[in-house]
């Protein structure tokens, strides 16, 4: 049985809620990724923001990406799944939320995330192509 631990990426890193839009873009360039887990001063996760994120919701609407934090861009509880979690249960979380991004949780801190390119280096080319036709076909 395959697990989110086996997975996921290790290291991910945060930005914090009181942190910049424009340090958040840097962030994920300098890591190149397209998303990055908000956290609060407590190193709890609380959210995730994208590259999109910043530029629909800041960019787009006129707003400054040097005065906007990633905090105000947080939306809802964010879809966790615990590390030990089976493989069929990280695409069950992934395809019925469709999201590409999911973050992997242990003992409530955020020990990883799970992105597309992930579940494609571990996961049967079969389970990948119905992530992909459930989550990511246009309808």
């Amino acid at each position: 049985m395959t697990t989110a631990r086996e997975i996921m990426h290790t290291g991910a890193s945060c930005i914090q809620e009181n942190e910049t839009l424009e340090a958040a873009a840097l962030k994920m360039k300098e890591l190149d990724v397209g998303a990055l887990p908000i956290c609060g001063p407590d190193d709890r996760l609380h959210g995730i923001i994208t590259d999109r994120d910043i530029v629909l919701k800041c960019v787009a609407k006129g707003k400054d990406p040097r005065t906007m934090t990633a905090g105000q861009l947080e939306q809802g509880k964010p879809i966790t799944v615990d590390a030990e979690a089976d493989a069929d249960h990280v695409l069950r979380a992934m395809e019925d939320n469709k999201i590409r991004r999911l973050p992997v949780i242990d003992n409530h801190r955020l020990v990883g995330m799970i992105s597309e390119a992930d579940l494609a280096r571990h996961l049967p080319e079969d389970q990948v192509g119905h992530f992909v036709e459930v989550v990511c076909a246009v309808t």
